[in-house]
């Protein structure tokens, strides 16, 4: 989409496209076999009156960031879970809004499933956990393993709806976890929330090249519509975890395994108990082209940090905890904690 001469025109539209806002949009001879004929024929034109509502809503929320990725599988929804967790704990008012319509996981990372949308003369109220407002399709779902089967229009709807409808109340952050790609939603949440001011995106991907491709076309969507890149966070980056928490296993020459964990430990308390101690890390992606931070050095984005593959930090979200209660995600937990500072430090957020 392009807003040049305050045009909005699809990606995939013909040449001379007269503008989806246009009175002669879907009925001039540019039109002719465009895939987007019919719905822009069709469309209300003029300024969107909601609009204003959706900016009154938002009028109370300080900070508004995106939390996008390239490509599913990165742990989007994880670092929008925990970045939430942590802005909570620093004792911010946060919100988080799933608009990832047909993989709603926030419900289950916030140890949220069940739950449902209340309704007040303010509008829809989100269901909170340790001071975290939530809201998602995940909770009007009458069967968590519904498949919602929505073409964009409805997806459109839907996103409007919880930022117009929704009672936030005062916010000093809200975070908005989308899906992957550069979709309907994600042109909607930015066309519905960019006259309120929205502080810019984070995105999160994992080393190796095949998610790097899709990342890079991230990074060209939010410069194309004008969305700052607050960061990117390489996720996923090489999997740490204590010597005390691995499973040795023994491998015979036909492919059996034994598992041997327990002369392991034995000979390394009796042998060399210093071990005990560190911290073992194995790289499981490809990350030799430079990963995250040379991509961000090519195409002059920030670079906010590195999270292990923490199979503790996978146990939280799973158990929908914060990762930064107790001392258990040892490993993933200070990682998180250096990017959320340099997020707020770097963009002067706090």
């Amino acid at each position: 989409m392009e807003n040049g001469n305050h045009k909005e025109i699809p990606e995939d539209a013909n040449e001379h496209c007269p503008g989806t806002q246009s009175d002669d949009a879907g009925k001039s001879d540019a039109c002719a076999g465009c895939p987007n004929q019919e719905a822009c024929a069709s469309a209300p034109k003029g300024p969107d009156p909601d609009l204003v509502v959706i900016a009154e809503r938002m009028a109370t929320v300080k900070h508004k960031i995106l939390v996008l990725s390239g490509k599913g599988g990165v742990g989007k929804s994880t670092f929008s879970a925990q970045l939430s967790f942590a802005l909570a704990a620093m004792d911010f008012q946060v919100g988080l809004l799933d608009i990832d319509i047909c993989g709603p996981s926030i419900p289950k990372m916030l140890g949220l499933e069940g739950q449902e949308i209340h309704q007040s003369n303010l509008g829809w109220s989100p269901v909170f956990v340790d001071s975290i407002g939530v809201m998602s399709i995940g909770f009007m779902l009458p069967d968590p393993d519904d498949a919602v089967i929505w073409r964009g229009p409805r997806k459109n709807g839907i996103i409007k709806q919880f930022l117009k409808d929704v009672y936030w109340g005062e916010l000093d952050f809200l975070v908005v976890d989308a899906p992957p790609g550069t979709s309907d939603e994600h042109i909607s949440i930015v066309q519905f929330l960019k006259e309120t001011g929205i502080d810019g995106a984070i995105i999160v991907t994992t080393p190796q090249q095949v998610s790097l491709i899709d990342v890079r076309k991230e990074v060209s969507f939010c410069k194309k519509v004008g969305i700052k890149v607050l960061g990117v966070v390489e996720n996923m980056s090489g999997l740490c975890q204590p010597v005390t928490d691995f499973k040795y296993m023994k491998q015979s020459k036909n492919g059996d395994q034994e598992d041997v964990t327990i002369w392991a430990m034995e000979i390394m308390r009796e042998k060399a108990p210093e071990l005990l101690d560190l911290i073992a890390c194995s790289e499981v992606f490809d990350s030799s082209a430079g990963g995250a931070a040379k991509m961000c050095r090519d195409m002059g984005v920030p670079f906010l940090g590195k999270i292990p593959l923490d199979p503790k930090l996978c146990k939280a979200a799973e158990e929908g905890k914060s990762c930064f209660s107790g001392e258990e995600c040892g490993v993933s937990a200070p990682a998180l904690s250096a990017i959320i500072n340099k997020l707020l430090k770097d963009n002067t957020m706090t």
